[in-house]
């Protein structure tokens, strides 16, 4: 093996739309309706290994408007990317797929989001930024939380 071989390696191999779905289950009633629609947005990152050194991360995020108790629509988004990476230090790779990879993901679905919002007949729903490295944390908290709970983790004593 060369040196190159040897070298740490990340690159993006492509970016697409993996699925998009709109639902307006109240149409076209929910169009005459005055007030504002709530605005719910739920998240989601995962990562899954397709080969040696080579990953699939998707975004999803869900975006429920209701007025009163009906829906006026739901949008379902979900933008994956697959990345090249390879001979990274530990912990290196679960960050990248963690926080790196659904960071350059999101603007896109963000777009996409956006776009499905004004073409099915509202107006357009900005998303906010998210800070992955955040979402990422509080993710492995749960996760150790859980292993706890279900007596799997190591408990120290003070």
């Amino acid at each position: 093996m060369s040196e190159d071989d040897q070298q740490p390696a990340f690159q993006i191999q492509r970016v697409y739309l993996k699925g998009l779905s709109v639902e307006q289950p109240n149409s076209p009633a929910i169009f005459l309706e005055q007030d504002s629609p709530g605005i719910e947005v739920a998240v989601d990152a995962c990562a899954e290994q397709l080969a040696e050194g080579t990953f699939e991360c998707t975004v999803t995020i869900t975006v429920t408007a209701k007025i009163k108790d009906h829906v006026a629509f739901l949008v379902e988004g979900k933008q994956a990317g697959i990345f090249e990476i390879r001979n990274m230090v530990s912990g290196q790779r679960e960050l990248l797929l963690g926080i790196g990879c659904p960071t350059i993901l999101y603007p896109y679905l963000r777009a996409n989001i956006a776009d499905a919002i004004t073409r099915a007949g509202f107006p357009p729903v900005h998303l906010s930024e998210i800070n992955f490295e955040l979402f990422y944390l509080q993710r492995q908290q749960a996760i150790e939380d859980q292993k706890i709970q279900n007596g799997n983790g190591i408990v120290m004593a003070a």
